[in-house]
C-alpha cells in the first residue's frame, strides 16, 4: 500500500501543478467572452427599448413622475456644480491671459469653454453619479424583492413601466439641466471677473454673445440627448438584470456609474470628431 501511495502521489502533485496553468490560460478567453456577452445583452436590451417605446399603452403619468424626480431634484446639485465651474475657470484663466495682455478676452474664452465642452461633460458626469446610480440601485432592489416578477404576474409590462419611462426621462431632462448649468456657470464667471475688476453686466454678456456662434451651441446641445440616453439606458440595464441578493444592488449601482461615465467620454469623443468633420 505504501508503494502504491508513493507511486500515485507524484501524479497527483503533477496534476495539481497543471491545473492552475490551464486555469490561467483560460482567464483571458473568459474575460473576452464575458465582454462580448455583455455587449450582446446590452444590444438586445436597447433593441427591446426601441420596440417597447412605440408600442401602446403609454405610461405618461410615470414619465412625468420620473421627469420630476430626475430633473427637478437634480437642480440644486447641478446649480452648485455649474457655478463653481464658471468661477474657478475664470479665476484660473485670468493670470495666463494677463501675461499676454488678453485679459479682455476672458468672458468670451470662458463662455466658449463652458458651453462647448466643460458644461455638458461635467453636468453629464454629475448626472451619471446621481441619476445613473439611483436608477440602477432602485431597479436592482425591485429585482431582489421580486417586485418585477410580481408586475409580470399581474399582467403589467415591467419593462415598459420601469425602463422605458426612466430612459426617456433621462434623455429629456439632461439637456435642460445642461442649459441650466451653463447659465449658472456664466453667472459664476461674471462673479469671478468682478473679483479683480469692474465689468458691467451688459459688457460681460455682450462679449459672450458676440463670441458664440451656432456651431458652438447646436452640437453641444444635441450630444446631451445621447448622454442622457446612455446614462438612463445603462442604469436601467444594470438594475434590471442585476444578480439576486443584497450584494447585487451595490454592484448594479457601482457598475452603472462607472459604465455610464465611460460612455459619456466615448460619446463626447465621437461627437467632437463628427462636429470637426462637418465644420471642415
Amino acid at each position: 500500500m505504501e508503494n502504491v501511495i508513493s507511486q500515485q502521489s507524484p501524479n497527483e502533485h503533477q496534476e495539481a501543478e497543471t491545473i492552475p496553468e490551464s486555469f490561467s490560460e483560460n482567464i483571458p478567453d473568459s474575460l473576452f467572452n464575458k465582454f462580448f456577452l455583455e455587449v450582446y445583452s446590452l444590444t438586445i436590451f436597447t433593441l427591446r427599448f426601441f420596440k417597447e417605446v412605440f408600442k401602446p399603452p403609454y405610461e405618461f403619468n410615470e414619465l412625468m413622475k420620473q421627469s420630476f424626480l430626475i430633473g427637478y431634484r437634480s437642480l440644486p446639485l447641478v446649480a452648485i456644480t455649474g457655478f463653481i465651474i464658471g468661477l474657478v475657470l475664470t479665476i484660473q484663466s485670468r493670470p495666463t491671459l494677463a501675461k499676454f495682455g488678453a485679459e479682455s478676452w476672458l468672458p468670451a474664452m470662458v463662455a466658449v469653454s463652458i458651453i462647448r465642452e466643460i458644461g455638458p461633460v461635467i453636468t453629464s458626469l454629475i448626472f451619471a453619479g446621481k441619476v445613473g446610480s439611483g436608477i440602477g440601485a432602485e431597479l436592482a432592489s425591485m429585482n431582489v424583492t421580486e417586485q418585477i416578477d410580481a408586475m409580470q404576474v399581474s399582467c403589467t409590462n415591467p419593462f415598459k413601466y420601469l425602463v422605458v419611462t426612466r430612459v426617456l426621462s433621462a434623455t429629456l431632462m439632461l439637456p435642460l439641466l445642461v442649459i441650466f448649468s451653463d447659465t449658472i456657470g456664466l453667472l459664476g464667471s461674471f462673479v469671478g471677473v468682478n473679483l479683480k475688476g469692474n465689468v458691467s453686466t451688459y459688457l460681460f454678456f455682450s462679449q459672450i454673445f458676440q463670441s458664440l456662434e451656432f456651431n458652438d451651441l447646436f452640437p453641444a446641445f444635441i450630444k446631451t440627448f445621447f448622454f442622457g440616453f446612455a446614462i438612463g439606458l445603462i442604469g436601467s440595464y444594470k438594475g434590471y438584470n442585476s444578480n439576486t441578493g443584497t450584494e447585487g444592488v451595490g454592484k448594479a449601482a457601482n457598475s452603472a456609474v462607472v459604465f455610464a461615465s465611460l460612455m459619456v467620454f466615448i460619446i463626447d469623443m465621437i461627437a467632437v470628431q463628427v462636429t470637426s468633420f462637418f465644420q471642415n
